[in-house]
């Protein structure tokens, strides 16, 4: 269909093609490339966005092609300007917005945060679809996307700025109590608890401190940790400390935590990090079951390992199949003063065993290499070459002490060598090691919500000037993971019932697959589908339990019909 009215040909260099056909000159406009490989060339992607005038060679009559491309250009009779663009991506907007009502979030931010909880909403939601933080840029996102602020009004970054600043302690510990108090506490659930480090690059924020980052860089860092519960697959609660906290330190103020929020029937499931004699009776104390990894090398777990050896691995009765491994266990007591037995889940993994042999050769190698350059210089080698070489000196001790060689400790080499591919659960409650290992595999889940706070919600760095700025940022960053981890598990489960692998089923494929779902803005001044929904989109929306597409032409009606009285607000002035 090509519209009643003129407009100029864009000046688009090296994008714009003309193709006459029966007299008619038709203006084509190259979108994109695509690369054969297999023939070694690209192959453009063109359409058709208006067909030229004859009585004016530099004007032509546009198609809805050309709203779509160009949805900024400006078009004759135009209403007064609405602040939006004339093309908005509804798809993603419209899951994350089913996903807030089934939880009841919208109602529960209203209530908190008051008449700007559709900014909340926004800024959340910014965070997801775009997989950034960063204030400045919102207005742009917001220009593209329908809002849950009233009248879909477009904020600008001074006015996020100031909103992130006027949330306050109180309004995150509510929203805290009330999600936590709608959970299920009459379960039994196990509770996946880690923490992450993130840096602060601007600002004087008292949390952050020098402390160990696990990127390895030098700047002040605060610590986050979430505790997620892995039976229904949802985060609970979050916790911000200061950068020079440890892991294991922090521990226990989590476990008051949870008893604070009414969780009784539950179990940990904690990485290596958290593994001390305080933390465990701690566990005890409580009446928390745990299930905890520990390192293979600690002296007293590599003891049970060489005591074991030989009894599990090649046996097809200790066979683990989903995890490609074998598994027994023992009963021992976990520290002398123990008046409990615990379970050790020994396992044996050759594929791991490969890995770490390998490892564990190249450490030796450059090690050796490095002693090599070391030798008849007047050198003093450091400690950790010790534990696998021996270090011979002249005149050692002596003012002209030279390095002369080191031999290798083949004992200690052999030992650790016997250790690859062996690693060991420990947990409180009596259960196999098939069991064991299941569980701590469920981990995944808050391992992958991390990654996807970092990596895809932008959160590795909070920009901030101040402590209320980095309150709120977590604080809404926390509602967005709730989400993002709900749209996560329903990709997942859809992909688990169909046994598909399909590439465009991830969060940020899917997202980027919805973000297609279009309306544009055609001369009458209301908003519509560009086009139909395709099979991809389709095999997503599946997964939310949106089985017809009427759904997304009865939601786009709804915020069309929305649009409509903003346009017509804005025209009167009000």
């Amino acid at each position: 269909m090509y519209l009643d009215f003129k407009v100029e040909i864009p000046k688009a260099k090296g994008k714009i093609y003309e193709n006459t056909i029966k007299g008619v000159v038709y203006i084509n406009y190259e979108y994109d490339r695509i690369y054969k490989p297999e023939k070694k060339y690209n192959i453009p992607k063109r359409t058709t966005i208006g067909k030229r005038c004859e009585d004016n060679p530099e004007m032509m009559y546009p198609n809805l092609n050309y709203l779509k491309f160009f949805p900024d250009a400006k078009l004759p009779n135009e209403l007064k300007k609405t602040g939006r663009s004339s093309c908005l991506n509804i798809g993603a907007f419209l899951i994350i917005r089913k996903v807030i009502e089934e939880y009841k979030l919208d109602d529960m931010i209203n209530r908190i945060i008051g008449r700007n909880s559709g900014l909340f909403l926004d800024l959340m939601a910014y965070s997801i679809i775009t997989e950034n933080n960063a204030g400045q840029y919102y207005p742009d996102y917001a220009y593209n996307h329908p809002l849950f602020t009233e009248n879909m009004k477009v904020y600008s970054d001074s006015k996020v700025s100031d909103f992130l600043n006027h949330i306050t302690i109180d309004q995150s510990v509510t929203f805290l109590n009330e999600w936590n108090e709608a959970r299920n506490h009459r379960e039994r659930i196990y509770i996946s608890y880690d923490s992450t480090n993130k840096s602060c690059q601007a600002g004087d924020i008292d949390i952050a401190e020098p402390g160990y980052s696990k990127d390895g860089q030098d700047k002040p860092i605060f610590n986050y940790s979430i505790a997620y519960d892995l039976n229904n697959r949802e985060p609970l609660f979050y916790e911000e400390y200061s950068g020079s906290i440890v892991d294991v330190s922090q521990l226990q103020y989590m476990l008051e935590k949870a008893i604070g929020y009414g969780y009784k029937k539950i179990g940990f499931i904690l990485d290596r990090g958290y593994f001390c004699k305080e933390n465990i009776h701690f566990m005890d104390k409580c009446q928390y079951d745990f299930v905890i990894m520990v390192k293979g090398m600690k002296k007293f777990v590599s003891e049970i390992i060489l005591e074991n050896k030989g009894k599990f691995e090649d046996n097809r009765t200790h066979s683990i199949r989903e995890y490609k491994t074998n598994g027994m266990t023992v009963k021992r007591h976990l520290f002398p003063s123990d008046q409990k037995e615990r379970y050790f889940h020994i396992y044996y993994s050759s594929r791991k065993y490969t890995s770490e042999r390998e490892q564990v050769e190249a450490k030796i190698d450059r090690m050796a290499k490095h002693l090599q350059k070391q030798e008849g210089k007047t050198v003093t080698i450091g400690e950790e070459f010790s534990k696998y070489f021996d270090l011979i000196y002249y005149h050692e001790g002596q003012e002209d002490q030279k390095f002369m060689l080191g031999r290798e400790r083949d004992e200690v080499i052999d030992k650790e060598i016997a250790l690859c591919g062996y690693f060991v659960i420990i947990t409180s409650k009596k259960m196999t090691a098939k069991e064991a290992l299941t569980l701590y595999k469920r981990c995944d889940g808050s391992e992958k919500l991390f990654r996807g706070d970092k990596s895809y919600l932008g959160n590795k760095s909070l920009r901030v000037q101040s402590d209320e700025s980095i309150d709120a940022k977590i604080f809404i960053e926390f509602v967005a993971l709730i989400v993002r981890n709900k749209i996560y598990t329903c990709l997942k489960d859809e992909m688990l019932e169909n046994d598909s692998k399909a590439n465009y089923m991830t969060v940020p494929a899917a997202i980027k697959e919805l973000e297609k779902i279009e309306m544009i803005r055609l001369p009458d001044n209301k908003y519509r589908l560009d086009h139909a929904v395709t099979a991809k989109q389709k095999a997503i929306l599946k997964a939310f339990d949106i089985k017809d597409v009427t759904y997304i032409k009865n939601k786009a009606e709804i915020i069309s019909g929305q649009l409509a009285n903003i346009m017509v607000l804005a025209r009167i002035g009000v």
